[in-house]
């Protein structure tokens, strides 16, 4: 079944999302989805790809949707709330929504559960896991072409399993492209920290770092700006970030909407079992988009070399680390 729908998802990426505007459904109240997410969706990053997923549910399948921030000891709440009230699918939108789905998910098996990271699954819950880690190879690949100090920077918001994951595989796409590249690392140990996340930017620039991508979910407002006050090069993670600041060289980013409609479509069909699906480059859920802007940053062969990384990753010649978790 996972192959199935790997491979009915692949379809819907290449022809675009599903169906357009023009056929949305009118609200099925009896199709209900909720979304939990650890920050708000304007982020223009980790949350905001999500509700963009959200919203394709309602235009496309016509479901009922609601979204709510929900952090720490609220999760295992608002998901049995939701599941009371008789939502078809709950969808917790990071890696700390996996053990709390799993364990509400018995209580309630007429509504399913999903993590967007997480390997724990059960009957009516499981995880959709982005391979994420392929785009921050190549994001690391590309920092440590442009770098002119030799040293790259991480700043990550909590250090948790899938984070650490992605931070692993950029470290090693810089090392990739060159051995003896210092690689910087900062956790916050929060979401949504701005002040904190800018602080943590300044800490790794100071040691040297001219090239830095960050995992801070709405606390990169503070990266973005650190990097803009000290005139080093930035890249934008999860959502496609190249406008937000122009110091960004590039974006490692995740193709949601497609995969919350088949997942959508499944559990509206009585369909889904608990899995976890695992979705990269290979079928269009991971993209690398360099911004044109700096461009001029990369070596005379540094355009062929990433579409080459990107196709030996595509063709799993090129194996990027992967945590499990």
């Amino acid at each position: 079944m996972r192959i199935f729908w790997t491979v009915i998802v692949a379809a819907l990426l290449l022809s675009g999302c599903g169906k357009g505007a023009e056929e949305a459904s009118p609200s099925d109240s009896s199709f209900k989805v909720a979304l939990l997410t650890p920050g708000p969706v304007n982020d223009a990053g980790w949350s905001a790809l999500a509700y963009r997923g959200l919203q394709a549910l309602e235009t496309d399948l016509g479901a009922e949707i609601n979204n709510e921030v929900v952090k720490d000891a609220q999760i295992r709440d608002s998901m049995r709330s939701y599941a009371q009230d008789g939502y078809d699918l709950v969808i917790g939108h990071g890696y700390e929504y996996n053990a709390p789905a799993v364990e509400v998910a018995g209580d309630f098996p007429d509504t399913v559960f999903v993590s967007t990271s997480g390997g724990a699954t059960a009957a009516n819950a499981g995880s959709v896991r982005f391979k994420l880690e392929e785009g921050f190879f190549v994001a690391g690949a590309v920092a440590a072409m442009m770098s002119e100090t030799g040293v790259v920077g991480m700043i990550g918001g909590p250090d948790v399993p899938s984070i650490k994951s992605t931070f692993k595989a950029f470290a090693a796409g810089a090392r990739y492209v060159n051995a003896d590249v210092d690689v910087k690392e900062i956790f916050t140990g929060k979401n949504a920290d701005v002040a904190a996340a800018k602080q943590a930017t300044l800490t790794a620039i100071d040691q040297g770092a001219d090239v830095l991508i960050h995992q801070a979910n709405a606390g990169a407002a503070g990266f973005f700006d650190a990097c803009e006050e000290r005139g080093v090069l930035s890249m934008g993670a999860n959502s496609n970030q190249n406008a937000e600041s122009p110091s960004v060289a590039a974006s490692a980013i995740i193709v949601a909407t497609p995969v919350f409609l088949e997942l959508g479509r499944r559990v509206k069909a009585g369909e889904y079992t608990g899995e976890v699906t695992r979705m990269g480059m290979d079928v269009g859920a991971i993209e690398f988009v360099l911004n044109p802007a700096h461009v001029d940053r990369l070596p005379e062969d540094g355009a062929t070399r990433i579409e080459e990384m990107q196709d030996q990753i595509k063709s799993g010649d090129l194996s990027v680390p992967m945590d499990e978790f």
